[in-house]
């Protein structure tokens, strides 16, 4: 019989040790019952990281043990956050994750962007920047490369529209003023948000991010289109150019 095709950009993976794959025993199968039970009761507030990663990898990885799994992708990346917005290829480096599993997280990281974006798309935002950060953080603060953001705003400050605008390396991200200026007379924006991260975890700015936002805003201020913020997400810690002065 013809073997299905796989996923598009899951690559065929090796199938774990056989230790690894081993049947749950019936202790193991009660405790996947014991933790649905302790969500449905209290939430995710009644489980640490782990055991929320758990409740994530039954739903890959069907009738196995998958603490183990769980506990090795929290001691690789740090956290519940971490591991949900790692890149498949360091996933995979995890003995243990193959396509299921991946599959299996980015689904959960997509909504939770999604659910983030929800919150501010179509709102005032400088009436809810508590959530515009929160989407900020989801978007970007586990990013590995930089990456750059616009958030584009009508004459009444409401979100019409969030666009990734460059992809960069570790410490630099291009960006064009007239390309940033083209894309918000498509829009018909009146104002913008620049987002981007700093992978290092440091918010501070760069003399080229300074340089490189008073580029931007001179640019869109020939067309009477006003630049609100430049926010760099860190790990745990923002930096704004407008509570610091720089704009």
């Amino acid at each position: 019989m013809k073997r299905p095709p796989s996923l598009p950009g899951f690559a065929e993976m090796p199938m774990p040790p056989a230790a690894a794959a081993a049947p749950a025993r019936p202790d193991q199968l009660n405790h996947r019952a014991r933790l649905r039970e302790r969500f449905v009761a209290g939430g995710a507030d009644a489980m640490p990281d782990y055991e929320l990663l758990e409740l994530v990898l039954f739903r890959a990885i069907a009738r196995r043990d998958v603490k183990p799994l769980a506990k090795a992708l929290m001691a690789r990346f740090g956290s519940f956050n971490a591991v949900i917005a790692a890149p498949p290829g360091l996933l995979r480096e995890v003995s243990g994750v193959g396509d299921a599993v991946v599959l299996e997280l980015g689904i959960v990281a997509a909504a939770a962007a999604r659910m983030a974006q929800t919150g501010v798309m179509g709102r005032e935002v400088l009436g809810s920047w508590d959530a515009v950060l929160d989407y900020c953080r989801i978007a970007l603060a586990q990013e590995r490369t930089e990456r750059f953001r616009l958030l584009f705003l009508d004459r009444r400050n409401v979100l019409i529209a969030d666009e990734a605008q460059a992809r960069g390396t570790v410490d630099h991200v291009p960006v064009y003023p007239r390309e940033v200026a083209r894309r918000a007379l498509e829009l018909g924006a009146s104002a913008l948000i620049l987002v981007h991260n700093h992978p290092s975890g440091d918010p501070s700015p760069s003399q080229a991010d300074i340089e490189m936002t008073a580029r931007i805003v001179s640019a869109l201020d020939a067309l009477g289109i006003v630049v609100h913020d430049h926010i760099i997400i860190g790990k745990g810690a923002e930096f704004s150019f407008r509570e610091a002065g720089l704009l």
